[in-house]
């Protein structure tokens, strides 16, 4: 959650004449927010597991054989439009469920599913883009260096926030490795079913050098009813600047990166 290269070289959107719901969707908005915290879960499934979950446009983005869901946990501040003032912004919880995806060189996610226990948030997220928003009830612990999660949609993690190693069985050799699907990557991409096309919003962020850390997962239904996978990592950062560009339609085949 990256150059700006592929995305500045993208045509003028020749779907203009299409319904006003059809554009909204397209994150239209730049997007401003502060991070307090954001704990990304990453898991390990065997790539045929994932692929279904692939849009035409991307493919599934694998690491020894292995494709990579993430759980994303972020405790999110001053929410708002790019250029508003911050008072103006909105607190939140957000819980985002994506698959590690690419389109030609670019990485990035593709989002299955957001949950936030604002009902704002979740109305207005539906109304702007394709992220499958929810309100849920959330529950948080922070008591340094215990943090705890838990949602009423079947989520429960505690995590001990000091620096510590990978989880035991890791595919990734070291935290180097780890760190590439640690998320966020630069693009999140989002197949658009009445054009076919993909919408790709550029993240932007500040001073993210995220740390390993020890996890303890006591219930994760989102990966149990993927059919199981194996904790890869789990990376914690707090006190981050993020931005999100407007959304662009990628139209050509394949992109490289600038």
């Amino acid at each position: 959650m990256g150059g700006a290269g592929p995305v500045a070289r993208l045509g003028a959107d020749p779907d203009r004449r299409r319904p006003v719901i059809h554009l909204l969707k397209r994150h239209p908005l730049p997007i401003v927010a502060h991070f307090r915290h954001s704990l990304v879960l990453t898991y390990a499934f065997p790539r045929e597991t994932l692929e279904p979950l692939v849009p035409p446009g991307l493919e599934l983005d694998v690491f020894g054989g292995l494709g990579f869901a993430a759980v994303a946990l972020v405790e999110t501040q001053a929410l708002r439009p790019a250029g508003l003032p911050r008072v103006l912004g909105r607190d939140f919880f957000l819980v985002g469920y994506r698959i590690f995806v690419r389109h030609g060189s670019l990485r990035g996610l593709r989002i299955l599913r957001s949950e936030t226990d604002s009902l704002v948030v979740a109305r207005l997220g539906n109304a702007l883009t394709r992220y499958g928003w929810r309100r849920v009830g959330i529950r948080r612990r922070d008591e340094p260096p215990a943090y705890e999660v838990q949602t009423t949609s079947g989520l429960h993690v505690v995590a001990d926030l000091r620096p510590g190693p990978l989880p035991e069985g890791s595919p990734f050799a070291d935290e180097r490795e780890a760190r590439r699907f640690a998320g966020p990557l630069p693009y999140t991409f989002e197949h658009e079913p009445e054009t076919g096309a993909l919408v790709v919003v550029r993240g932007v962020r500040s001073r993210w050098k995220p740390q390993p850390v020890g996890i303890q997962v006591l219930r994760n239904d989102f990966v149990d009813e993927l059919g199981g996978g194996s904790l890869a990592n789990a990376f914690h950062v707090g006190g981050v600047d993020y931005r999100w560009e407007r959304g662009r339609v990628l139209r050509a085949p394949v992109l490289t990166a600038a």
